[in-house]
């Protein structure tokens, strides 16, 4: 695949010569323009081809959701990338189908994974592709006593990281399965599943109750009290007051 084109967009200079810096060292990228706000963003994307753009949110005149609303309606439009020192924004970005939300300071581990996702995204196609039908609930193949059975998705109420692994918590028993949570928090995330904490996704149709007790949040799923750490608080009552169901057989 050819060097990327990147543009990076930050109304604060320190944090946009940051970026810049960070993603000129990473080998994919192959140029990296700068603008310091939305309207001279549109300005060097009209001028030449952009791969992706990897920009901040709060931003005066047109902020960084506006931008990416304008650059939907491109006819090929570039990968988007938020960096902002905002987690607030991150179900309303990743509705306007961003391929990564970057909180600030960015590492550039963190970065270099962004890039590698924009990589991957383009080398796929040119431009965001329209998902695939969904086949039905994901089944994931589990070892129980020797035996290998199936546990749907829509079955798991919530999944706890151990170690390398994840249990899976249904009605009937909580397997393990060899995957990151992180993995599986961006697997799933499209299917209703919320990250609550380091250790916990959660199955927002299987939530019974958010509750606070003296600034400490936490959520009841399927019975059990599952802690919600503060950086997740914002993002899940948003999520949850949205949050629509498909229709179905309610709880017996």
């Amino acid at each position: 695949m050819r060097p990327l084109r990147i543009l990076a967009v930050d109304d604060e200079p320190p944090a946009l010569d940051d970026l810049g810096y960070l993603l000129r060292g990473d080998h994919r990228v192959g140029r990296v323009l700068a603008a310091d706000s939305s309207d001279a963003a549109l300005r060097l994307l009209e001028a030449e081809p952009i791969d992706a753009v990897f920009l901040d949110i709060r931003m005066p005149g047109l902020d960084g959701l506006d931008l990416v609303r304008v650059l939907s309606r491109f006819a090929h439009p570039p990968a988007v990338v938020f960096v902002t020192a905002y987690e607030d924004f991150a179900v309303d970005a990743f509705a306007l189908k961003a391929c990564d939300y970057l909180l600030k300071p960015v590492g550039a581990e963190r970065l270099a994974e962004a890039v590698r996702r924009v990589a991957a995204l383009l080398d796929g196609g040119a431009g965001p592709q329209q998902p695939a039908p969904d086949p039905g609930p994901e089944r994931i193949p589990v070892d129980l006593g020797g035996v290998t059975r199936f546990v749907s998705r829509d079955d798991v109420a919530y999944a706890e990281a151990q170690g390398d692994y994840v249990r899976l918590h249904t009605a009937g028993h909580a397997p393990l399965v060899r995957v990151p949570l992180a993995v599986l928090a961006e697997r799933w995330e499209a299917h209703g599943f919320l990250r609550i904490h380091r250790s916990f996704l959660v199955s927002l149709r299987h939530v019974e109750e958010l509750r606070s007790d003296a600034g400490h949040w936490t959520v009841r799923v399927a019975g059990s009290e599952l802690p919600v750490s503060r950086r997740h608080t914002r993002q899940l009552r948003d999520v949850l007051v949205r949050w629509a169901p498909a229709p179905g057989p309610g709880p017996s």
